[in-house]
């Protein structure tokens, strides 16, 4: 558009199907009016959230990064030339289950990943005079910090590893490894394992995220909330235990139709398939106690952990739900799928139908693990609300279910010491179970 007359004109349309949608991964579309009469825009028309480049007068766009990988944390260089990223993609199989520093030209499919190897790089920024990159670097045990490398390539060095403690417990971590497994309807989930090995058969534990548009990494991730998680898991394989943090359907990071699968969420939870079968890896495990599998996750992760204990009780012996939803048809889960959703004709009690079922709370009558409720009294995400009627139907089914309210704190937990205090509960609950 011409911002002195106002005259304007279309340059493109995206194909009208769900893959033409605007992509919901960081920033959107991702528009930039680039150097060299190009306009660079992110889209998921093509199954992966890919780059494309289009002239200024209009034609059609041409694709910046081919291959199967996702683009994230996307930015433009100060002289317009180049856009550097973050992206799940790399010389090794596994770098799929990573992120490295990316950068691309923005006229032509040249992709350059220039953080290879078994770390997690994320958020790179071309510097103003174009002479360096900076970025977050962690690894599987090394902390995220920043960093810095040449524009070019080269090695990456960490910045301010002196701010780390000295006791800062990395020696003791466990690389976790990469593995597949198929839920029973053939979809395959990718998932990391967490073993730190030891005698006999052990306890182990299902991490599911929540999200559900989220991925988990082989290494820190770059939330803060599920670089705790990662924390966490690493210190339950500290305790003994075997974990598995799953990557299911609904997530980020495998191509449109597992971030988008059918009859999801309030439509059917298919996801929860995935999870059910990350019980029966476990147990096909040798060095698993399979009488002893547990579960835990918070806000969609907690959903899904409600509705393992719910429906198979005799695959996961005990489990802790933290801030989840449970009932998809009252007013305090409209946020993912309730009441306040818009139906087609006539097709609203049968989708309220699936709703229920879909919803932990429909399964309490095959319910016999015990489950602590954990949930903050200030969440915006997940009311509080949907813990309390959880609780109070368990009542009535003699199901052990302890119930920590944290007071005047949010769905992210705003106060370190909260989230300790979660993590400890959590750590305690499963070992008074499982152990």
């Amino acid at each position: 558009a011409d911002a002195t007359n106002g005259a304007a004109k279309a340059l493109w349309q995206s194909p009208l199907t769900l893959r033409g949608a605007p992509p919901t991964t960081h920033g959107g579309i991702n528009l930039h009016w680039a150097a060299l009469g190009r306009i660079v825009f992110l889209s998921y028309m093509d199954g992966w959230p890919h780059l494309y480049s289009i002239a200024e007068g209009g034609e059609q766009p041409v694709l910046l990064t081919p291959g199967n990988f996702m683009a994230e944390h996307i930015e433009l260089s100060p002289d317009g030339k180049w856009l550097s990223f973050s992206a799940n993609t790399g010389p090794s199989a596994d770098d799929l289950e990573r992120r490295h520093a990316v950068r691309v030209p923005v006229d032509r499919a040249a992709v350059e990943v220039l953080t290879p190897g078994t770390g997690v790089e994320w958020t790179p920024v071309i510097t103003g005079d174009m002479r360096s990159i900076v970025c977050i670097a962690a690894g599987t045990a090394a902390p995220p910090l920043p960093a810095v490398m040449p524009f070019q390539g080269g090695p990456v060095k960490r910045i301010a590893e002196d701010r780390v403690p000295s006791n800062f417990p990395a020696p003791q971590m466990v690389v976790p490894k990469n593995v597949v497994y198929k839920a029973e309807d053939g979809i395959e989930v990718h998932a990391s394992l967490f073993d730190a090995g030891g005698p006999g058969k052990r306890p182990a534990i299902v991490y599911v995220h929540g999200g559900p548009p989220r991925q988990m990494l082989l290494g820190w991730n770059y939330s803060d909330y599920y670089a705790n998680s990662y924390a966490m898991n690493q210190y339950l394989a500290s305790r003994g235990f075997v974990v598995i943090s799953i990557n299911y359907r609904l997530g980020i990071g495998y191509g449109f139709d597992f971030h988008r699968p059918a009859a999801s969420g309030a439509q059917g939870a298919s996801e929860y398939l995935d999870v059910k079968a990350a019980g029966h890896y476990l147990r096909g495990l040798p060095q698993v106690d399979p009488n002893k599998i547990g579960i835990y996750g918070g806000s969609y992760g907690g959903f899904l952990t409600a509705l393992a204990l719910g429906r198979n009780s005799d695959i996961f012996a005990a489990g802790v739900d933290i801030h989840g939803v449970h009932d998809f048809t009252s007013d305090g889960g409209a946020r993912f799928g309730g009441t306040a959703w818009r139906y087609e004709k006539n097709d609203r009690d049968r989708a309220a139908e699936i709703a229920w079922k879909s919803s932990p709370v429909s399964s309490l009558a095959s319910w016999r693990s015990p489950v602590l409720l954990i949930h903050a009294d200030d969440d915006r995400n997940v009311r509080v609300s949907q813990t309390m009627d959880l609780a109070r139907r368990l009542d009535q089914t003699g199901v052990e279910h302890p119930v920590i309210i944290i007071p005047d704190d949010t769905h992210h937990w705003m106060r370190f010491a909260n989230m300790m205090r979660v993590n400890e509960a959590t750590a305690e609950f499963l070992e008074r179970k499982l152990k």
